[in-house]
């Protein structure tokens, strides 16, 4: 017989090679009840490889991996970044005088900057790109195509590609490197170019937004980061200084598209990490990226090529929060987020109003009513929350479109309905509706967009629904269509000959909601519509019927 001789030292390397093959996979097996996530337990690991090393960077400063770095479940594996050669992280530069033409900025080179069109008076727009991406990708130049058009700016392009293709877990490791390259970047800018941290905003993506973290922690003063869709593996439920935390920067706000587990192929975090976390169609799974809807694949291939479509087929949610937020830079419908404890109750039309908290997602965060500006009249750029406690861990919630434009007006529709004699109790079907207003016609709406609802005779209905057009004041007319369903499964449902499928509704109120501008009050369109001379109106199967805007005469 053959006997094996493993010493502690073997067992140790086999028990990380375990932990490494399984980790990514199996996270939610391993933990089935989410305590990683909280942080509501210590694991004590016996052994940690690279524990309480320090390794320094020349001028940059120096990294170290203490036990705080490592989570059994979450980040079980640690190293040092790659040699800054290999990484060599460069900025690229781009205004209005060279909108295609970018410049490259060495601040340790005081001619790159002195004889380019740098100007520290300026605001300044970084971008940084995420895992296996590249400032050549499609997004990076669109994204900096609208901020040169948007205003005159100073637009840098983070080129970290040879940092961001290896094995994830030295990917990212190599973030922390690259957070002290711009973190040098911008002080010695400030230093010895005049410029003003508060002036600074970083865009970051996925592994991108905890590079900007890693940035702001050494820039005193740093004026705001955005993390678009931040990188999970190995960041969530991680402490506050191995990720993006609101304490990067005055203001941090970030868009969650793709929240589901790494274990469901999800690449996102779910935990809210700054000041304003958004979650649009409850940040998980998005409109228009599901596979089985269609040949999303195929149309994406011919209208925007190879590299899109491959990340339409492997990461559509993940990069969704890309295209929001670049088309929240030009665009003039508003992103407005609700404070809401949950998706649902969001949608049933509980957290519509802005009594409850709102913000704009995307680029103008920093106009939402809730934050302060010019605070002290330190600088008429920089951005407070109003109340951090209100702000830091809510959740603000929108819908949006599944494809260009992505942004939609919310309506909330409130269905009365009446208990008349010979209605039945309940019940179910399809709803749709028409609004007409003054300034224009939304048709069709789907009120019963999930599947087929239950409606109780003698209660409301309300659902908040999205259009991209904005009708602007009050809706003087809806027609309601209602479609009764009968469900084999459910054998009272069935509807043939002894009962009665007709929907009785009493009353409609629609409600739009403005965003107001800072210091004034919020505008909201309420219309209620009632049937003319009547109490109710009584609907068939596969009928409709009239409301309007003349309840009471």
């Amino acid at each position: 017989m053959l006997r094996l001789h493993l010493t502690d030292r073997h067992l140790r390397v086999m028990l990380w090679c375990i932990l490494l093959g399984l980790q990514p996979a199996f996270a939610g097996i391993l933990d089935p009840f989410n305590w990683a996530r909280s942080d509501r337990i210590e694991v004590n690991i016996p052994w940690l490889p690279f524990e309480n090393e320090t390794r320094c960077y020349d001028e940059l400063g120096c990294l170290n991996i203490t036990r705080s770095w490592y989570h059994l479940i979450h980040r079980p594996f640690n190293v040092f970044p790659l040699p800054r050669v290999v990484i060599n992280t460069r900025f690229i530069l781009y205004t209005k005088k060279n909108p295609t033409d970018g410049q490259i900025l060495n601040v340790n080179v005081n001619k790159t900057i002195v004889k380019s069109n740098y100007s520290p008076s300026r605001l300044t727009k970084m971008i940084i790109h995420g895992f296996i991406d590249t400032p050549l990708s499609n997004w990076v130049s669109e994204m900096k195509d609208e901020l040169v058009k948007a205003d005159d700016y100073n637009v840098v392009v983070v080129d970290w590609a040879g940092g961001s293709l290896p094995l994830y877990t030295q990917a990212t490791a190599n973030t922390r490197l690259v957070g002290l390259e711009v973190a040098h970047f911008i002080n010695t800018l400030q230093r010895e170019h005049g410029l003003n941290p508060l002036d600074v905003h970083i865009i970051g993506h996925s592994l991108g937004a905890h590079t900007a973290g890693y940035a702001g922690e050494r820039i005193q003063g740093l004026g705001r980061i955005t993390g678009l869709d931040p990188a999970e593996p190995y960041f969530q439920g991680m402490p506050t200084h191995v990720r993006l935390d609101p304490s990067d920067a005055q203001l941090v706000d970030v868009i969650h598209t793709d929240g589901k587990s790494i274990f469901l192929l999800g690449y996102g975090m779910s935990q809210p990490v700054g000041h304003l976390d958004f979650y649009p169609n409850n940040g998980k799974e998005q409109p228009g990226c599901d596979l089985t809807e269609g040949p999303l694949v195929p149309l994406t291939l011919v209208k925007q090529g190879l590299e899109e479509a491959s990340r339409v087929l492997v990461a559509c949610n993940h990069v969704r929060a890309i295209k929001l937020f670049t088309e929240s830079i030009n665009g003039k419908c508003p992103y407005i987020g609700h404070q809401c404890p949950s998706y649902q109750h969001f949608l049933s039309g509980k957290c519509f109003h802005c009594g409850h908290g709102c913000a704009i997602m995307g680029f103008h965060a920093d106009s939402s009513p809730g934050l302060i500006t010019n605070k002290n009249n330190q600088s008429e750029n920089e951005v407070y929350p109003s109340e951090e406690h209100d702000t830091i861990g809510a959740k603000y919630y929108l819908s949006t479109g599944k494809e260009l434009p992505f942004c939609q007006r919310h309506y909330k529709v409130a269905i009365q309905l009446a208990n008349p004699k010979g209605a039945e109790s309940w019940v179910q079907g399809f709803l749709k509706v028409t609004l007409l207003s003054d300034r224009g016609v939304i048709r069709g709406m789907d009120l019963t967009p999930s599947n087929y609802v239950k409606l109780e005779h003698g209660t409301t209905y309300t659902i908040v629904v999205t259009h991209p057009m904005d009708l602007g004041g009050k809706v003087r007319k809806v027609e309601l269509s209602w479609e009764y369903d009968m469900n084999v499964l459910e054998p009272r449902s069935l509807c043939i000959l002894w009962c009665n499928d007709r929907l009785y509704v009493k009353s409609v109120l629609v409600d739009q909601m403005e965003l107001p501008s800072r210091g004034k009050r919020n505008v909201d369109f309420s219309s209620k519509l009632c049937t003319p001379k009547r109490e109710f109106a009584e609907i068939p199967n596969r009928g409709s019927a009239s409301f309007y805007d003349n309840c009471g005469r």
